[in-house]
């Protein structure tokens, strides 16, 4: 697989996590929970973590959200960044319950006594802020990606003369083309991390597509250090995409990888549910520090023994059986309804 050179950025810190530099690209979701509910919230919290979510924001409108940080904190075991919008004052309070990080929306906090007061209460916490910008919260005429890109810029900069740069930026766009834009254009101008993601992307079938599109060129053009997928849907959803996303990339890897074919009308066996068994088996099954394998699982013999060779594992089925290749040489036959089982005690899982 083709190894991604990834820009290399500043190292920032949020709780026990660390995103820039050489650090995997991490996983982020928002609480879709009144964050004031504090047993709900943390409820939540806690099954997007047994997910794979390794940081996670709540929404912070008023002081009870802002309080109610500290009491989620004490129950939760992944980095909390406070999202801020308006009230300048909420980000204060926020810090002193215990954020882990903090999110500002220049379209929205930019007066610069109020964003002053906000980074001196980070700078004492020694916790980072993202200056966080979408496309539709920056006002003014002509090109909305370039504006974003002008305002991340200006406010990064005003916020360095404050003699503060524990920053992470992200800039968000409703489309995938105008997010890659944004991304790519500033990040030729700092070294900040970079939290990628597309806003207001709609229900899953759409948003994770218009997603994969965007923060999958950026990936592979190196960009970026944490994303979320944001999907009108639970957050569950979001992890499991994010992951999936990460592992085709081959950024990360979560669990051995399939390679099956589509089917046509050459395929004379189940192959769906044989893929489907498979896929839900290694889901239970954790890499635990082993390497991925490659296991491929065809449905005849025109690409299936090809396919099949170049894996770690695979089978190309024919009328009822499939032959079982390991290390690209082929072993013996095996019947389909065997094969899962098979597969999985020749992978020693």
């Amino acid at each position: 697989m083709t190894v991604i050179k990834r820009h290399r950025t500043r190292v920032v810190k949020i709780g026990a996590v660390r995103i820039g530099g050489a650090f995997p690209v991490a996983i982020q979701s928002m609480a879709k929970t009144k964050t004031a509910a504090v047993e709900r919230t943390v409820a939540q919290i806690k099954r997007l973590a047994a997910a794979g979510c390794e940081i996670i924001r709540v929404a912070v409108k008023d002081e009870a959200d802002a309080r109610a940080i500290a009491a989620i904190k004490r129950q939760i075991r992944i980095p909390l960044v406070a999202d801020i919008h308006f009230d300048w004052r909420l980000a204060i309070r926020a810090v002193d319950s215990g954020a882990d990080k903090i999110r500002l929306n220049p379209g929205n906090i930019f007066k610069s006594k109020q964003v002053r007061e906000v980074v001196a209460a980070a700078q004492q916490a020694r916790i980072p802020i993202r200056v966080g910008l979408n496309s539709g919260s920056v006002r003014g005429a002509g090109d909305p990606v370039r504006r974003m890109v002008d305002s991340a810029l200006v406010y990064t900069r005003a916020i360095e003369r404050m003699n503060f740069d524990n920053l992470v930026v992200s800039l968000k766009a409703s489309d995938a083309a105008g997010t890659v834009r944004a991304y790519r254009e500033f990040s030729r101008h700092t070294s900040y991390p970079l939290h990628l993601g597309v806003t207001a992307t709609g229900l899953p079938a759409e948003g994770v597509i218009k997603s994969s599109v965007a923060i999958g060129a950026l990936l592979l053009d190196g960009i970026g250090d944490t994303i979320r997928i944001s999907l009108t849907d639970t957050p569950e959803k979001e992890i499991q995409s994010a992951r999936t996303l990460l592992q085709a990339l081959g950024v990360r890897h979560f669990q051995h990888r399939i390679i099956s074919c589509p089917t046509c009308g050459r395929c004379e066996v189940n192959l769906i549910k044989v893929v489907n068994q498979l896929q839900q088996a290694l889901a239970d099954r954790p890499l635990a520090g082993r390497a991925p394998l490659k296991v491929a699982v065809m449905g005849c013999v025109v690409n299936g023994p090809g396919e099949s060779r170049e894996a770690d594992i695979g089978i190309a089925f024919g009328k009822k059986e499939g032959l079982l290749f390991k290390k690209g040489k082929p072993i013996r036959k095996i019947p389909v309804d065997n094969c899962v089982k098979v597969l999985l005690r020749e992978m020693n899982l």
